[in-house]
């Protein structure tokens, strides 16, 4: 049986089959900007490093240029994550915004086209936790929608985007869904969204993507332990995660991308806590639950998890116990991790 149908199938159960296991449902790996604890996040490399390495989707995060593209940036604010603040030519681009009300000074998706974005090249978000994927820093394009998604097929992967900030874009004069619409239609319509989760903190884009008769989605309403949607300020994560919100949640979303904390949260010492029940209660209201995000660096690790010599200068980015983690969430029966180390994630599985 091909890789594809495999994950359709999967995707109908609420895991994923392997080769050998294909009635067994197992929790799908979401390879989270690609492999990106080990090469520079939303590149191609990161998502074909996932790829090598098992993932079932990559996570693909989504902004648009100011003639309308979608492009593959975790935000719209650049300046960490290319060499924009080198370029002399973009210098005066150089301005503040708020997007949805945290104010921030660079450059931004939305001032430059695409054939300008394709002249910048990507480096390390984080090079003090991530110093060794600094040797690709200046080697990759920033990628668009279109490109991650035929890098996909080609695969025989998912590719699971994120739809990012789409009220406040919209209040720029760009409007993320409808140009998501056309990419996936000339990217294989059906074919192409039977093997994709649509992620987004909004609820409107969501509601838009469900609403549709054309093409049938598979929306997941994502959720942190604080805060609410921007387009829903009357909401919060908290009112949407009750009994009743969640059945409203699965009106419109086949599944929950919640923050890790929510699911297994840690006490004042960073120890981890015994588990919520929130994911037999989104199970219950008919949600897969694919928690985010898992990284292996100390800094990110529960502290009975972390290893090495805590005096040590490089602690923080020394590698604890990510496989441990990652068990312990599927213990609790989650569908899926979005981890930045899908080699370990995979091999979690085991």
């Amino acid at each position: 049986m091909k890789r594809r149908d495999l994950l359709i199938g999967a995707m109908a159960l609420g895991g994923c089959a392997s080769m050998g296991e294909s009635a067994q449902r197992r929790p799908i790996v979401i390879a989270h900007r690609g492999a990106s604890g080990e090469r520079p996040e939303h590149t191609m490399a990161s998502y074909r490093r996932a790829i090598e390495q098992g993932a079932d989707f990559i996570e693909p995060d989504l902004v648009m240029t100011r003639d309308g593209v979608l492009v593959c940036r975790h935000e719209n604010e650049i300046s960490g994550t290319t060499d924009v603040a080198s370029r002399a030519e973009f210098a005066d681009r150089r301005k503040e915004k708020t997007v949805d009300g945290v104010a921030a000074t660079g450059w931004w998706v939305e001032d430059f086209t695409l054939a300008e974005l394709k002249t910048l090249r990507a480096k390390e978000r984080l090079p003090q936790l991530r110093p060794a994927n600094t040797a690709f820093d200046g080697q990759e394009e920033i990628p668009t929608f279109a490109e991650a998604l035929a890098l996909a097929q080609q695969s025989g992967v998912g590719i699971y985007p994120e739809l990012k900030h789409p009220t406040f874009l919209r209040e720029q004069g760009l409007d993320p869904v409808p140009a998501f619409i056309a990419a996936v239609r000339e990217g294989g319509g059906q074919r192409a969204a039977d093997i994709m989760y649509v992620q987004c903190f909004e609820i409107g884009a969501l509601r838009t993507l469900a609403q549709m008769s054309s093409i049938r989605w598979q929306c997941v309403q994502l959720v942190s332990a604080n805060g609410g949607p921007w387009d829903r300020r009357d909401l919060t994560y908290a009112q949407m995660l009750t009994d009743n919100g969640l059945r409203e949640v699965a009106t419109y979303a086949r599944g929950l991308g919640a923050e890790k904390a929510l699911i297994i949260p840690r006490g004042s010492d960073g120890r981890s806590l015994a588990p919520t029940d929130l994911v037999a209660r989104a199970h219950a209201a008919g949600l897969v639950v694919h928690p985010w995000t898992f990284r292996a660096e100390n800094f990110f690790l529960p502290a009975e998890l972390r290893r090495g010599d805590a005096s040590a200068a490089d602690y923080q980015r020394q590698h604890g116990d990510l496989e441990a983690e990652v068990r312990a969430f599927y213990a609790v029966g989650v569908d899926g991790v979005f981890s930045d180390f899908p080699a370990i994630a995979v091999a979690a599985r085991a």
